[in-house]
């Protein structure tokens, strides 16, 4: 790599992150999370704002690898976060009205966006129509479990019954959408087919090998009362193996992320966890806009075509009315009030970073085309943005509001798990 090559490099890095930075900053202050400054940064050299010329000089196609390296490696940095977070008690501990609004949540968009997708992918699957109709069910149907949490803590609603009901249904509406997408990638069949066979053995490698190794490990430095920052690059060590592993098997590296995240031990971790917990989120904090800053980036709707205009309000619309309808109607018909259900249905339509990296991960492994990327993307960040001022518009969730759960089920209080992940507001 030449002298040149590396200096455009630091200075397109430090220009990615500032515009990240700042533009975060001025989000949150408006009362937006992050991830809505960070792409509408990248969107200022993208090309539908600036020519080819000045995105040229902004971001030097020779550099762009590089960002989008240090940008994955934030990404499978939060996905082990995310796959840490999301444990068993979410599934043991929510009955009744919490599975009432994650079969609504879930199954009406599934059904909606596959519905949608199928007289769009003639124009927009550049590969399987099946696989890119699948792919946008699995799409509509997501919720941003992080970005809901630092919502819920911003507005100090993680313990709200309302705030722990939504949080812990994105928890498991997300969980399900992974394993939906896995799936979807599986399908599609994006590296040798005789790989594919070998994932159920890398899942009991993970649990059966992998996950007793890190009790041992963790047990260890306990006993040698060992600082977590010891623990932490073996476990960056582990987690790009990971990475590597679920990549080389043709189901995206943010699978390995999350696996890993998943099986490691939590109890076992005792007073190392906060340490270790804090070291990976500060790497994430740091690396993670960077990624959402370069998707904005390949975000172009300058050429756009009245036709694609309404497939934009489509995409839109129908995200928007199959995800509320679908929580709304799963609340009522579990028993909750309509006090309660309606701001589920407005925070269960937070999709945030889920569906950014969701997209992504498809224009990566083409199962979509750049038009739709964009779209998808511009649907992501309105469906963000309108969750705060529809929470206000409505006046919901007043803290002395009560939840009726159903079948003599009593509220369960969880904090917000990620909400330290995002940066807090100003």
């Amino acid at each position: 790599m030449s002298g040149s090559t590396l200096t455009d490099f630091f200075l397109a890095l430090s220009l990615a992150l500032g515009a990240g930075l700042l533009f975060g900053s001025l989000a949150r202050r408006i009362g937006q999370p992050a991830v809505v400054g960070e792409v509408c940064a990248g969107l200022l050299a993208s090309p539908m704002v600036i020519t080819a010329s000045g995105a040229e000089a902004v971001l030097p196609t020779e550099v762009k690898p590089l960002l989008g390296a240090l940008a994955n490696v934030g990404l499978a940095v939060f996905m082990f976060v995310v796959g840490y977070e999301i444990d068993g008690s979410y599934l043991r501990d929510r009955r009744g009205a919490t599975l009432g609004v994650v079969a609504g949540s879930v199954a009406v968009p599934l059904v909606a966006g596959c519905a949608l997708a199928i007289p769009l992918s003639s124009a927009h699957a550049p590969g399987s129509r099946t696989v890119f109709i699948l792919f946008v069910g699995v799409a509509m149907s997501v919720t941003a479990f992080p970005v809901l949490a630092r919502i819920l803590a911003d507005r100090g609603l993680n313990r709200h019954p309302v705030g722990n009901l939504t949080l812990t249904a994105a928890a498991i509406g997300d969980l399900v959408a992974w394993i939906c997408l896995a799936g979807v990638v599986a399908y599609a069949g994006a590296s040798e087919q005789w790989r594919m066979a070998l994932v159920p053995a890398y899942l009991v490698l993970m649990v059966a090998v992998v996950r007793p190794l890190l009790c041992g490990v963790v047990r260890r430095a306990q006993e040698r009362d060992r600082a977590a920052e010891r623990l932490v690059p073996l476990l960056i060590v582990g987690l790009m193996v990971s990475c590597a592993a679920t990549e080389w098997l043709g189901i995206h590296f943010i699978f390995g992320a999350f696996a890993f995240g998943a099986v490691m031990p939590r109890d076992a971790l005792g007073t190392l966890r906060p340490g270790i917990m804090r070291q990976m989120e500060q790497i994430g904090a740091i690396l993670l806009p960077l990624y959402f800053v370069v998707a904005g980036t390949k975000v172009d709707l300058s050429a756009f075509t009245p036709a694609a205009v309404l497939t934009l309000v489509a995409v839109i619309g129908v995200a928007v009315l199959s995800k509320a309808s679908g929580a709304y109607g799963g609340a009522r018909l579990a028993g909750l009030p309509h006090s309660a259900a309606m701001p589920t249905a407005v925070l269960m339509n937070t999709r945030g970073l889920t569906e950014i990296v969701i997209v992504a991960v498809a224009l990566d492994m083409a199962l979509i085309d750049q038009s739709f990327y964009s779209m998808m993307v511009v649907m992501a960040v309105v469906t963000t943005a309108m969750t705060g001022p529809l929470l206000r518009l409505f006046g919901v969730l007043p803290q002395e509001t009560p939840v009726l759960v159903p079948d003599g089920e009593s509220p369960v209080h969880h904090s917000a798990p990620l909400a330290r992940f995002a940066p807090k507001a100003d």
